[in-house]
C-alpha cells in the first residue's frame, strides 16, 4: 500500500481501504485458484496493483467512460483502474471461467458497482466502448485485429478512445506497421521501481 500512495496520494478514505483489502483477497484466492503466479502475491501492490494504475499516469477517465477489459485473467488491469475510477464503467472479461469467478468475488467483496464480468470471448462482444484495456495477452498485431470492432470514434476524454496495452520488452517489430497511429509511455517514468524499466504503455489511437 506505500507504494500505491508514494504515487496517488489524493485517495479517499473508501479507496485506500479498498486498495487495502486486494493483497489479503488475492492471497485467499489464490490459495483456490492460480490467477496470479504464487511467486508474485507478496509482490501483488507492485508487480499487479501499481503496473495496472500505470495508465492512470496517461490518461484520467472522465465520468461516464466506458471500458473494456480483454483477457482480465484475475481483474488486471481492470481492478485497480475501476477502484481508481469509480465514475468509469468497466466491463472485464476472460475466457476462463474460473478467473472471472475470481473476479467477481473480488468486486463483490470492494463493493466495485462500476465493474461488470463476464466469462466469454471478446470475438463475441458486439458492444463498442470508449477504451481498450490489457496486458499484453498477445502480440499487438492480433490484439489489434480482435478489438478494433469493440472501439467507437465519439471522444469525449483529453485522449482520442483507442487501446492502452500494458507490455514490457522489445515489441518494435510488432508496431512498424502501426507508427503513426500508435504512442509509446515508459512506465519508468512514472513509477521508479526497478520492476518497470522495460514496461511500457502502447497507445493505439481509434480515429488516426
Amino acid at each position: 500500500m506505500k507504494q500505491i500512495l508514494k504515487y496517488f496520494p489524493d485517495l479517499t478514505e473508501t479507496q485506500i481501504e479498498q486498495f487495502s483489502q486486494l493483497k489479503k483477497l488475492y492471497s485467499f484466492w489464490n490459495e483456490q485458484i492460480n490467477v496470479v503466479s504464487r511467486k508474485d502475491i507478496d509482490a501483488i501492490y507492485e508487480h499487479h496493483v501499481l503496473h495496472s494504475l500505470a495508465i492512470a499516469k496517461v490518461i484520467r477517465f472522465k465520468k461516464g467512460t466506458s471500458i473494456l477489459d480483454v483477457g482480465t485473467g484475475g481483474g488486471f488491469p481492470g481492478i485497480p483502474l475501476a477502484i481508481l475510477f469509480p465514475e468509469t464503467n468497466f466491463f472485464l472479461i476472460d475466457s476462463t471461467g474460473k478467473k472471472i469467478k475470481v473476479v467477481k468475488e473480488i468486486t463483490e467483496k470492494l463493493n466495485l458497482n462500476n465493474v461488470n464480468s463476464e466469462q466469454i470471448r471478446v470475438e463475441k462482444i458486439k458492444k463498442k466502448y470508449d477504451f481498450i484495456v490489457s496486458r499484453a495477452v498477445t502480440k499487438f498485431p492480433q490484439f489489434l485485429a480482435l478489438v478494433k470492432k469493440n472501439i467507437h470514434g465519439n471522444d469525449k476524454n483529453p485522449l482520442p478512445n483507442g487501446i492502452l496495452y500494458l507490455k514490457g520488452g522489445d515489441f518494435t517489430e510488432e508496431i512498424k506497421t502501426f507508427k503513426k497511429s500508435v504512442s509509446i509511455y515508459n512506465i519508468s517514468d512514472f513509477f521508479e521501481e526497478e520492476f518497470f524499466e522495460t514496461k511500457k504503455i502502447l497507445y493505439w489511437e481509434y480515429n488516426s
